[in-house]
């Protein structure tokens, strides 16, 4: 309140002062995130930043809106910068994402559940046939992507732990070579002279240090490797879940069936392209049609040569 009856008193008519008090009305509960009435005092600056911009003389040049889409950016920032929050956070160590495994199982599992589904509809067969072998497609291929993304990930661990070997070994070989390998790595940084060898210092004063230097910098390596169960686990569950989506029509014998089973997958696809872009710049629109459009064309296919199988066989 103090800083609202300052900005009331005085004549704010820069634009940068004007963004300066909202940053620290934002600012100054950033420390409150996640304790008891946390929300309430966030509202109640968002109150206060609006009653300022309202203030504000119009020859500041700043929008209303202008103004509070600049603050709201503050106001979303995705975590804390306290000196505690920093800590909790770097304590508990890089986490890992499962996100794309998800993608790739639930998109891969709708679009060639719903290109198995249009192929048999596009060879005008029974519905007890596109159950049959939907289902065959669900678990078969559902079970082979989960295998193939376990073995991938597996050997990203073998590979992680044979360059691990390599470097202990060239330590033991060749300290002074590998020593010589960080200053090179840090020099291409921009540091020299007395930090530089500081650094040096400090990177192979601690062996396990030194290793994960030089695998994450010389090899490009993550700091860890993600889990191939966890990995697998993902992708089957994801496949199966949006593989049913498809098929959830013939099983209700749904009249239409293949126009339903078709918006269905389609609101999938949009679901998973809108759910993808939180971790993208892309807008969840944009994101959501364009796996929309990947799916549309893989049905599209798949009905056309059923068609197309037909009709020669005929």
């Amino acid at each position: 309140m103090c800083l609202l009856r300052l900005v009331e008193k005085s004549d704010v008519s820069c634009p940068t002062e004007l963004l300066a008090c909202g940053f620290f009305l934002t600012v100054g509960d950033f420390s409150t995130i996640r304790r008891p009435n946390s929300n309430k005092r966030l509202k109640r600056r968002k109150e206060l930043l609006l009653r300022i911009s309202r203030r504000a003389p119009v020859r500041s040049g700043i929008s209303i809106a202008h103004f509070l889409s600049v603050s709201q950016r503050i106001f979303t920032m995705e975590h804390e910068h306290s000196a505690e929050a920093i800590k909790a956070r770097l304590a508990a160590g890089p986490p890992h994402n499962y996100l794309r495994d998800w993608i790739y199982g639930g998109i891969d599992g709708a679009v060639t559940t719903l290109a198995v589904v249009s192929g048999v509809a596009g060879a005008q067969l029974s519905p007890w046939i596109i159950l049959a072998l939907g289902f065959a497609n669900l678990f078969a291929d559902g079970f082979s992507m989960a295998a193939s993304n376990f073995l991938g990930t597996k050997a990203e661990h073998d590979d992680w732990h044979r360059l691990e070997a390599i470097e202990n070994r060239h330590i033991d070989l060749a300290p002074e070579g590998e020593r010589e390998e960080v200053r090179q790595i840090f020099q291409l940084k921009g540091f020299d002279g007395e930090d530089l060898q500081r650094i040096v210092q400090l990177v192979t004063a601690n062996r396990k240090r030194w290793i994960r230097t030089m695998l994450t910098e010389e090899y490009g390596l993550p700091y860890e490797v993600r889990s191939p169960w966890i990995a697998a686990f993902s992708t089957f569950t994801a496949f199966l879940i949006c593989g049913l989506v498809p098929l959830l029509p013939y099983l209700l014998k749904a009249p239409y069936a293949l126009e339903v089973s078709t918006i269905m997958t389609g609101s999938v696809f949009i679901a998973i392209g809108s759910v993808k872009s939180k971790w993208s710049t892309a807008s969840w629109w944009r994101s959501g049609l364009t796996t929309l459009l990947v799916g549309a064309i893989a049905a599209a296919l798949a009905y056309g040569t059923g068609m197309f199988l037909k009709r020669l066989l005929e």
